[in-house]
C-alpha cells in the first residue's frame, strides 16, 4: 500500500496581486532581485500557512516562484529556441476557445542548465510543518515543442527527445530526494488530453502514434520514477488556462496501459470534476498496490461543491477501488500559468481547499 494523503493538493495556487506587481516591477528594473525575493518568500510563506490552516495533509509552495507549471523549467534547457510550437486548442463553454503555442521549439540535443525545484523544496520544507510535495512536468509534454522540420536535426523522432527529457526530470527528482523530498507529482497533460480525438490527431500528425505513446511512451514515463524512497504521483491533467480545457473524455483509453506500465508510480491524480471526465469504471483496472486521488473539486469555477455530493461520489468510486486507496483533491491547480483560473478572489480558492480537507477528514 503506497503512502497516501487523503486530502491532497495538485500544486499551483493563485498568485497574490502584490506578487504579480512585484514581478512586473522586477522586469521593469524597478525592484532589485534581492527585494523581489523577499516579496516572493512572503507569498510562499502565506501559501504554506493557508494550506496548513485549512487542514490539508500535504502542501506545495503553490508554484509561486514559476511563470507556469512548465515554461520556466523548459526555459532552462539547452537545445531549445524561442519559437512557437504546434497549436494546442483550448475549449470553453461559451465561445470557440483559442490555440495555445509552446513558446519554445526543440532544435538541438537538450540538457539542463540548472535545477529549479531545489530552492522551492528547500525553502518550503524549512517553513512547513506538513509534508511538502514538489511538482515536475512530464517528459512527454515536450510534444508541444516538437517540430518535424527543426527537431529532427537532433533527434530521429520525438520519443528520443522524450527519453532525454525523462533523464533530466529523473535527475531533478533524485536531487530532491537527496534533500529529503518523499512525494513528487509529475504533471501530465500529454496523457491527460490523449483521450481527446482532436489532441490525438495533433500528435499523430506530428509523428507520435497513440499506440506507441501508450507503450514506449509509458516506459519512458516510468523511468522518471526510478528514484528510491519517493512516492511518485501522476496528475492526468486535461488542461487549465483561464478556466479553459484542452481535452474531454474518460480514462478508458489510457487507464489499463498507464496503471499497469507505470510500476514506479504509486498514486494517480485524476480529474473527475464534471461529466467531461467520464465514469469511475476504469478505476477497476487499478492494481492493488496503487492509489487514486479523486479530483472532484473544480479549480475552474467559483461554485462551491457540497460536502454531501463529494462524499457520495467518493463512495461511488470506492465500488471500484477500496476506500483506503482513495483520496480527495481539486481536479487541477488554481494557476497552472501566471494568470490563473477565472475565480473571483483568493477566498474561493481557500474555501475549496478547506472543503477538500473537511470532506477527507470526515470520510477517512
Amino acid at each position: 500500500m503506497p503512502q497516501i494523503y487523503h486530502s491532497d493538493v495538485i500544486g499551483s495556487l493563485l498568485r497574490p496581486r502584490y506578487l504579480t506587481r512585484a514581478r512586473d516591477a522586477l522586469a521593469a528594473g524597478e525592484l532589485t532581485p534581492v527585494e523581489f525575493k523577499r516579496i516572493e518568500d512572503r507569498a510562499v510563506d502565506q501559501a504554506i500557512a493557508m494550506q496548513e490552516g485549512v487542514g490539508l495533509d500535504v502542501i506545495t509552495d503553490g508554484e509561486l516562484r514559476r511563470f507556469s507549471f512548465l515554461v520556466q523549467l523548459i526555459g532552462e534547457l539547452e537545445g531549445v529556441v524561442p519559437r512557437e510550437g504546434a497549436p494546442v486548442h483550448f475549449h470553453n463553454d461559451t465561445n470557440p476557445g483559442f490555440d495555445w503555442h509552446s513558446p519554445f521549439t526543440v532544435t538541438g540535443k537538450i540538457s539542463q542548465r540548472r535545477k529549479l525545484t531545489i530552492e522551492e523544496y528547500a525553502y518550503a520544507r524549512a517553513r512547513a510543518t506538513k509534508p511538502v510535495k514538489v511538482t515536475l512536468p512530464s517528459p512527454l509534454v515536450l510534444y508541444s515543442m516538437w517540430s518535424p522540420e527543426l527537431s529532427t536535426a537532433a533527434y530521429k523522432d520525438a520519443f528520443e527527445l522524450f527519453a532525454d527529457a525523462a533523464a533530466i526530470v529523473r535527475a531533478e527528482a533524485a536531487a530532491l530526494a537527496d534533500l529529503g523530498c518523499t512525494y513528487i507529482q509529475i504533471d501530465s497533460p500529454d496523457y491527460g488530453t490523449l483521450v481527446d480525438p482532436v489532441n490525438r490527431e495533433l500528435r499523430e500528425n506530428l509523428g507520435m502514434p497513440t499506440e506507441r505513446t501508450l507503450t514506449e511512451g509509458a516506459e519512458i514515463m516510468n523511468s522518471v520514477g526510478d528514484v528510491p524512497g519517493v512516492t511518485f504521483g501522476l496528475h492526468l491533467c486535461k488542461g487549465n488556462y483561464l478556466s479553459q480545457w484542452i481535452g474531454e473524455g474518460g480514462y478508458d483509453l489510457t487507464a489499463e496501459a498507464l496503471f499497469n506500465r507505470l510500476t514506479n508510480f504509486d498514486v494517480f491524480e485524476l480529474e473527475y470534476e464534471d461529466a467531461r471526465s467520464g465514469s469511475f469504471e476504469p478505476l477497476a483496472k487499478l492494481p492493488d498496490d496503487k492509489a487514486v486521488i479523486l479530483g472532484l473539486v473544480s479549480s475552474k469555477t467559483t461554485t462551491l461543491e457540497s460536502a454531501e455530493a463529494l462524499t457520495a461520489r467518493v463512495h461511488e468510486a470506492a465500488r471500484y477501488v477500496g476506500l483506503e486507496r482513495l483520496g480527495l483533491s481539486t481536479q487541477c491547480g488554481f494557476s497552472s500559468v501566471l494568470i490563473g483560473a477565472n475565480l473571483t478572489n483568493e477566498d474561493v480558492q481557500e474555501r475549496k481547499l478547506e472543503l477538500v480537507a473537511e470532506v477527507a477528514h470526515q470520510i477517512w
